[in-house]
């Protein structure tokens, strides 16, 4: 091997840990903005099951559709069952009424906890839960902000039957 070949080799390995120093933290970054968005995307799968926890709550029966502090227990225990605090979900509920005929819906006054009548079709009662909570990121990132107000909401029809 001759002097020349050996030279070349000695910068070639001092280039290689110079492009490693350069990349590092373009890669962190990255990692880090993956690891975030996962985060956020997690936060607003559980708001949304806790819409979903709260309207199957409420759908129930006719009694329980117009239970808010049953609704909004329900959906609140689903948040807190996957390691979130409770409180930090906000929950609210609408109930709204109509005839179902042939797949459209006039909407009707809900009246009581009873259900209504119909010149045709079906009366449904059907119940929207709306949940939100906040996502908070790990980093502040310029130009984003530290925290987003994520909101899902479930809409289910009352059993009336039940």
């Amino acid at each position: 091997m001759g002097s020349t070949q050996k030279k070349n080799r000695r910068m070639q390995s001092g280039q290689s840990l110079v492009e490693l120093a350069i990349m590092l933290p373009f890669l962190l970054v990255v990692a880090l903005g993956v690891i975030e968005m996962g985060r956020f995307m997690y936060i607003g799968i559980l708001v949304g099951n806790a819409a979903r926890a709260g309207a199957a709550y409420a759908t129930e029966s006719l009694v329980t559709s117009v239970d808010t502090t049953g609704t909004t227990t329900a959906a609140r225990n689903d948040f807190a069952s996957n390691g979130q605090i409770a409180a930090n979900l906000n929950v609210s509920s609408t109930v709204s009424c109509g005839c179902d005929s042939g797949g459209t819906i006039t909407t009707a006054a809900c009246v009581g906890v009873g259900a209504g009548t119909c010149a045709a079709g079906l009366w449904l009662v059907t119940v929207t839960v709306t949940t939100s909570g906040t996502f908070n990121s790990l980093f502040h990132y310029p130009g984003i902000p530290s925290s987003i107000t994520v909101s899902r909401a479930a809409a289910m029809v009352v059993n009336q039957f039940g």
